[in-house]
């Protein structure tokens, strides 16, 4: 097919929908299309939508009303929501906005050369199914030009857990590991086309089993690929952090000292509520081995506020979790319903008492954040540089403990691995200069 028509796809929310636009962009490829930055030079508009956050959907209604201008000056071009929101909305998207040509789920969007053709056809195009057959085996193989010195790899999806406030399980599906043999395959090819540190992804990353392969020895697998120097993994359950995977951030020197451990809150009866399955004192103890094994760990989590019939004390309880983990980043949230969720039925928390409470624990998050980042100063730290900064001759990477860093200096490229001495720390990054 000629290669004269553009998609743009805008994605939206976690990790996985950066790596699952990726893919999409891939298998368009394939069909004729050729990326654009624009949706004004697109022929293809994809939203890849999340729905974790409240009013998800109305968001995207509101996204794809933008287009209706584009639309009537371009009858030709195609419009399609993919992700999440496509998942749970399903034809209801269609109906609500006339404009959206094509609908698909996020187990589905392999089929997105059959939908191309029933469009060609004249037809909508609506799969929110959950396939039999796996998505990835219908993939094309990654194209060879080189890419970013980082790299996202999905290997595990869905959820098993059903918390309380979340839409994942139903959206995602059960929890499925990918083979081993094939993320290595994969792996292999990013490095090969410049990936020098691979993130591997996961709604319940750590949960991930391929006969008897678990992320602990998935990992080890990993780490003899010649060139690919870090390893990340994301997002983790505490109930799913086994004896094995805290062995391997003490003992394999690829993967960084970084670890996403979300809790969402500190009150036992909040976390009973949430149906988290463990207790903050079982969480508190995790972090204590996890930091037996890797002293200098940097601890990154997740905070819900708000959460339907939360107290005073249970919010106090969440606090004093926080004081006593101490963490260098984390994401806070007040509670939004989530329709179709068990949380959602429950009596909630008067908003305004809501944001008081996150603007408080915000407050004590930033504080933390801050201390880590200060703590860096005078400290040396190995970079990996991705991209030029905002000054000339500036270059921006990540440490090994995912803080972004800032150099100066002519004599640095995207994808150079170098030890850095941090000589300051600003709002949200360190600055430092060529260690030696």
């Amino acid at each position: 097919m000629a290669g004269s028509r553009k998609v743009f796809i805008r994605s939206y929310g976690c990790q996985m929908n950066v790596y699952d636009s990726e893919r999409m962009e891939e298998l368009l490829a394939a069909e004729g299309y050729e990326a654009t930055g624009s949706p004004d030079d697109a022929d293809m508009i994809l939203l890849n939508t999340c729905h974790i956050r409240e009013k998800a959907a109305e968001k995207v209604y509101s996204e794809l009303g933008r287009f209706k201008g584009l639309k009537a000056e371009k009858p030709d071009l195609r419009i399609g929501v993919a992700g999440c929101v496509a998942q749970a909305e399903g034809e209801e998207i269609i109906r609500r906005q006339p404009l959206v040509d094509l609908v698909v789920g996020p187990q589905a969007y392999h089929r997105l050369p059959t939908m191309l053709r029933r469009l060609a056809a004249g037809e909508k195009a609506l799969d929110t199914d959950f396939p039999e057959e796996d998505k990835f085996d219908h993939l094309p193989a990654r194209p060879a030009p080189r890419r970013g010195p980082t790299a996202f790899l999905t290997v595990q999806e869905g959820c098993d857990k059903f918390c309380a406030f979340c839409v994942v399980p139903y959206t995602r599906g059960a929890e499925v590991s990918r083979p081993a043999r094939r993320i290595l395959a994969e792996a292999r090819a990013l490095v090969e086309r410049g990936a020098g540190e691979i993130t591997l992804l996961g709604q319940n990353v750590n949960a991930y089993d391929d006969a008897g392969t678990s992320l602990a020895g998935l990992v080890g697998q990993l780490a003899r690929i010649d060139g690919l120097e870090r390893i990340r993994f994301t997002t983790s359950h505490p109930r799913d952090m086994g004896d094995d995977l805290i062995a391997a951030l003490g003992e394999e020197p690829k993967l960084m000292p970084y670890l996403h451990l979300p809790v969402q809150s500190g009150s036992d009866r909040i976390l009973k509520r949430m149906n988290r399955g463990h207790t903050a004192e079982e969480y508190l103890k995790l972090v204590e081995r996890i930091r037996a094994a890797r002293p200098d760990i940097l601890l990154s989590g997740d905070f819900i506020v708000g959460f339907p019939e939360e107290t005073d004390t249970d919010f106090r309880d969440t606090l004093a979790l926080i004081e006593a983990v101490g963490y260098g980043q984390a994401y806070s949230f007040k509670y939004s319903p989530r329709p179709g969720t068990p949380a959602a039925e429950r009596t909630q928390v008067d908003p305004d008492v809501a944001s008081d409470r996150l603007t408080e624990l915000q407050a004590l998050l930033a504080r933390q954040q801050r201390a880590a980042q200060e703590a860096m100063v005078g400290r040396e730290v190995s970079v990996l540089f991705e991209k030029p900064g905002r000054l000339e001759g500036q270059m921006v990477g990540k440490s090994e403990y995912l803080h972004a860093v800032h150099v100066s200096d002519p004599n640095l490229a995207p994808g150079a691995l170098k030890r850095v001495r941090i000589t300051q720390s600003g709002p949200n990054s360190l600055s430092g200069v060529i260690a030696g």
